[in-house]
């Protein structure tokens, strides 16, 4: 479905549940209104949380959508994929609820650190002292710990940053889909 075809739905009033297969993170920093989000490593145990109807399937860009697509054959209404994800929705100025400063997810932003991290550490240690190469081997362990357990401390502290609090009033809502 495009996005077009499904701004008009939600503009003319047809009901299309709108299910959004990202994290919790990616959706709070913006959403289509009225979508609901199931992560998609949730969606075979949340089965009972979708309607009888139609449902629109939601991502980035399009591919855990099209997962999804598939894990839903058994569904007893149509499911669309829509083309382009969130990304094209927001290109296109199509409305968006975004109640967190940031559009960078909690997992990207992890990633960004993480990387930096290990990239400086490694300059570090090749530019002034051997006793810097703890700084990537602290970020490998704590990669490690966050596979192993789920936990993410770094995930955890960037959640308390100040571009990851919600607005005061600054939510968007344009449309009731």
């Amino acid at each position: 479905m495009s996005i077009h075809e499904l701004s008009q739905l939600c503009r003319s009033g047809q009901n299309r549940e709108i299910v959004d297969v990202r994290s919790e993170t990616e959706f709070a920093a913006g959403h289509i209104p009225g979508a609901k989000c199931i992560p998609l490593q949730q969606l075979p145990l949340r089965h009972a949380d979708l309607g009888d109807g139609d449902l629109v399937l939601v991502c980035e860009a399009g591919p855990r959508a099209s997962m999804a697509q598939k894990d839903l054959t058994q569904h007893s209404g149509r499911v669309f994929v829509l083309d382009g994800g969130m990304r094209a929705w927001r290109e296109a100025g199509l409305p968006v609820i975004a109640p967190l400063r940031t559009y960078w997810s909690l997992e990207r932003q992890v990633r960004l650190g993480a990387g930096a991290l290990v990239l400086i550490g490694i300059a570090l240690t090749l530019l002034v002292h051997k006793a810097w190469i703890l700084i990537p081997a602290f970020v490998g362990a704590g990669l490690t710990f966050a596979g192993a357990t789920d936990i993410c401390v770094m995930g955890k502290l960037l959640a308390h940053m100040p571009w990851n609090q919600l607005r005061n009033g600054n939510v968007q809502r344009a449309c009731s889909c």
